[in-house]
């Protein structure tokens, strides 16, 4: 079976439409799909893109092509592939995971999460809408919002203005409390991560702040202040992006979730993909994947002495490449946001 054509058939492409939106020659799009050439590994991230497959779908699928084509004419091929398969056994095993050093409190994690899933029956629109908004209000404090936690709850849910707070104050705790609504349909309708969600939270994020840049990559060079870390020029935002989604999809299976969460958040911001919202929007971003796989939202507090724990540990991973005290602050603050979960529902 061929995975492009089955994939392009069910889209209702035809073979010139491929081409046209993947830039990849039609002549060469037919011959990936008759079998008689195999496609780079950079035509097959292109096309799995724009087939909408699972990149590591494509590429599992290309690698057994790759094997195919080479050992096709021998006797021996089955016992090839064994001792292949004997090899990358071997090889995994001897691979040092990026967070083992980790294990005991990710073992503690999946322990709370146990625990929680027990209470689930227990669980409530209320105790829920009110942790949500408290995610909002210390998301927006982080990036300097001066609205209390009352507050941010009069304006979210009651429409109030609140007197000498300025209009994007209001407009950045109504534009979060809409991308987090956002987010919680991409985990109900399980719709893929990809760059169109990335953009559309952060569209929402700016609407009625920055609409010029909402939704949009920035196209000139930023600085972060207060920050040592200089992010990527302009025009390496959207190739750093692409590899960006790449390697999501290259590792979303490999890594522990609450690791996973980390690392979109720290390499989302990292980039700097945007003119304003890039804090708002990883946040985000990493709480999507952990709702996704079962946990709660790690709500980083906007109080100054956890704010700096935040920064400097990011910071650290950015500048020096160190990134166990981010790992280890999202741990914590994901510990904390399971347990504080688990004793209201048991109340």
């Amino acid at each position: 079976m061929n995975i492009l054509k089955t994939q392009r058939t069910n889209l209702q492409l035809k073979v010139k439409d491929l081409a046209q939106i993947s830039g990849i020659d039609q002549a060469l799009i037919s011959k990936f799909e008759n079998g008689k050439r195999l496609p780079t590994k950079q035509q097959i991230i292109l096309l799995a893109k724009h087939l909408q497959l699972p990149l590591d779908d494509a590429l599992a699928w290309w690698m057994k092509e790759k094997i195919i084509s080479q050992i096709d004419d021998y006797q021996i091929a089955e016992r090839a592939l064994q001792m292949v398969m004997e090899d990358v056994v071997e090889y995994n095993s001897r691979q040092p995971r990026p967070y083992e050093h980790f294990e005991d409190k990710l073992k503690y994690l999946d322990e709370l999460l146990s625990e929680l899933q027990q209470l689930r029956s227990f669980d409530s629109y209320r105790v829920a809408q009110a942790l949500e908004l408290e995610y909002t209000f210390n998301s927006n404090k982080i990036e300097g919002n001066t609205l209390t936690l009352r507050e941010t709850d009069l304006v979210v849910n009651q429409g109030l203005t609140i007197s000498g707070k300025s209009m994007n104050e209001h407009l950045e705790a109504i534009n979060h409390q809409e991308a987090l609504e956002y987010l919680k349909e991409i985990i109900h309708k399980k719709i893929a991560f990809s760059e169109r969600e990335v953009l559309q939270l952060h569209n929402l994020i700016l609407r009625g702040i920055n609409q010029k840049e909402a939704g949009k990559y920035r196209n000139v060079q930023v600085m972060i202040q207060g920050s040592q870390h200089m992010p990527p020029a302009p025009y390496l935002v959207n190739k750093q992006m692409e590899d960006y989604f790449f390697w999501y999809e290259a590792n979303k299976y490999k890594y522990h979730p609450v690791i996973l969460a980390a690392e979109m958040h720290e390499r989302l911001v990292t980039i700097h993909p945007f003119i304003d919202g890039n804090g708002r929007t990883a946040r985000l971003v990493m709480n999507l994947v952990l709702l996704s796989h079962g946990f709660v939202i790690a709500d980083i507090k906007g109080d100054l002495s956890n704010r700096m724990n935040y920064y400097e540990s990011l910071e650290k991973a950015q500048v020096e490449g160190d990134k166990d005290d981010f790992y280890n602050f999202i741990i914590d603050t994901e510990i904390k946001s399971l347990q504080r979960y688990i004793s209201i529902l048991r109340s």
